[in-house]
């Protein structure tokens, strides 16, 4: 009588960094194949690594994290609060989100951001176009038509988190604009022939001659990194 004998399971592949675990995700800069728990340390030591080589912040230091609620700064969100803890940064971390009153777009990114503030233990300042303009963007649009409203959104936008900061007495802004984002920025600036903004867009922390610098811990990350992160 012939004995049923099973077949031992074939194992995956083991994680390239802790050598114990099965590798789950494959990092898209160094090509490794990782568990999660090794993708998200290297993922958050490599961001602490930026921050150090790049001096972004010093101890003491008020920085408004830019929540729009999407991947990214949500992502952000959660990094700098861990780094903070982990390396003894001795930031003063807050969530500033801007609400450009358009109906059915800011909505439920706006819950997200609130989520994220109890998630992450991080006070939030939400900033209305209403409250600084005394316009809301879809109030914008019934008086000039579609036609550059983006344009003019992007411009108040930009005012608002630099407002917004002030009104929290930031010493900084980290925003989550990543690699992909930054190359995109440096085609539309050739394409539109704007040499003095082709300049500066490459730069990981801008804005340090004004009130209020602008940095981005995400500059060497793709998209694709920041995605496999909210798998």
């Amino acid at each position: 009588m012939e004995q049923n004998v099973e077949k031992p399971k074939k194992m995956g592949r083991q994680c390239d960094i802790c050598e114990q675990k099965r590798a789950a995700l494959r990092r898209p800069k160094t090509q490794q194949q990782v568990c999660r728990e090794c993708f998200y340390f290297a993922f958050e030591e490599e961001i602490h690594k930026v921050i150090i080589e790049n001096h972004l912040f010093r101890p003491g230091e008020r920085v408004a994290i830019g929540a729009s609620g999407g991947k990214d700064s949500t992502v952000l969100a959660h990094v700098l609060t861990e780094l903070n803890k982990r390396h003894n940064y001795g930031l003063d971390l807050f969530l500033l989100s801007i609400d450009e009153g358009i109906t059915g777009y800011r909505d439920d990114s706006l819950e997200t951001v609130k989520r994220n503030e109890i998630q992450y233990g991080v006070p939030l300042k939400v900033v209305s176009y209403k409250s600084l303009y005394g316009w809301t963007m879809d109030e914008i649009v019934k008086e000039i038509g579609l036609k550059n409203n983006c344009t003019f959104c992007g411009v108040f936008r930009r005012q608002a988190l630099d407002r917004g900061a002030a009104m929290v007495r930031a010493d900084k802004i980290a925003t989550g604009h990543n690699a992909d984002d930054i190359a995109e920025t440096v085609l539309l600036n050739i394409l539109r022939g704007d040499i003095a903004r082709l300049s500066r867009c490459t730069l990981i922390t801008t804005g340090e001659d004004g009130s209020i610098p602008r940095c981005k811990p995400f500059k060497h990350l793709f998209t694709k990194c920041i995605s496999r992160l909210c798998s």
